[in-house]
């Protein structure tokens, strides 16, 4: 298992993705969102840094996605930023 933090410290830090994270196609491409992922609601199912699939687990209170090459994102680090 990869223990990099590198997907995390970049969705955290707010860096332009590469990669769309629910398309996996370079954002400099045109592409079409099917309509959950165009209003927000599907989770991420590739990874902004370098497009690869990830391993995702959608539980009933968020999600866990996982890239092989850049290590783990989990939507409670979203909402704990978020938080006041």
């Amino acid at each position: 298992m990869n223990s990099s933090t590198e997907l995390a410290a970049a969705v955290l830090a707010g860096e332009e993705p590469l990669f769309h994270p629910n398309t996996g196609k370079p954002l400099s491409e045109e592409f079409t969102l099917h309509p959950a992922a165009a209003a927000g609601l599907d989770v991420p199912r590739y990874c902004q840094l370098c497009g690869r699939r990830m391993v995702v687990q959608v539980r009933p209170d968020g999600w866990n996605a996982r890239c092989s090459r850049h290590g783990e994102l989990d939507s409670d680090h979203l909402y704990e930023e978020a938080l006041p």
